[in-house]
């Protein structure tokens, strides 16, 4: 995990953790393959941002602890740890969600 805490997304990308859905529910109970889940992650590391046109740093909006939503597809998938899957995307196609 070390590792993974001194890596750092460059421009406005962000290194996401995806959550594995589990293959049963808590009583036992095998989960059909068909069962739609939301593909959610999360942010573990955040890039500084891009530049605008005057060359200001525009910062990225998530931090890191967020939770997100994953598109199906896209994503530059990276192996830092045997068991779990890392992501990185561009933010402008994550949607954050916002627990209330």
């Amino acid at each position: 995990m070390a590792a993974i805490r001194r890596l750092i997304p460059s421009f406005n990308r962000v290194l996401v953790e995806k959550v594995v859905q589990p293959k049963k529910s808590a009583g036992g109970i095998l989960l059909p393959e068909t069962s739609k889940q939301l593909n959610s992650g999360k942010v573990i590391a955040v890039g500084p941002g891009s530049r605008d046109k005057e060359g200001k740093l525009i910062p990225v909006a998530l931090k890191e602890g967020d939770h997100v939503l994953l598109p199906e597809y896209g994503g530059l998938e990276v192996k830092l740890a045997p068991e779990k899957e890392y992501v990185t995307y561009f933010t402008i196609v994550l949607l954050q969600l916002l627990v209330l």
